[in-house]
């Protein structure tokens, strides 16, 4: 059974930084790409930051410079490094694992930029 868990979101204020972390079990993890969606109320799920089996990354426009996503294969986690938040980076940012149009989400983690 596929699991992705979440951990990292909180409060900060524009211009903060955050750490997201996604620990997932019951996969090959390795060889499975990665990403960090987000969907903040109100709006469609978007996808911000994919990283492959092989470490090849790529981001949405509205992060890129910001964020950096990155991965560590023996602890099975993903991370999305978060630098230079906005208010409009509000959401709640969901993990997903993807394989041969196999996609599993985790729960969400909430991240709130405000002063």
């Amino acid at each position: 059974q596929v699991q992705l868990v979440e951990s990292g979101g909180g409060l900060v204020q524009p211009g903060g930084s955050l750490r997201l972390s996604c620990a997932a079990s019951g996969i090959i993890f390795s060889i499975y790409d990665m990403g960090w969606y987000r969907q903040a109320p109100g709006k469609q799920r978007e996808l911000v930051a994919t990283i492959t089996g092989g470490g090849s990354t790529s981001y949405a426009d509205s992060v890129k410079g910001r964020f950096t996503i990155s991965r560590d294969n023996a602890k099975k986690t993903v991370y999305l490094q978060m630098n230079s938040l906005k208010p409009e980076d509000t959401a709640v940012y969901y993990c997903n694992a993807a394989k041969n149009g196999w996609r599993s989400f985790g729960q969400g983690t909430q991240v709130t930029v405000s002063s």
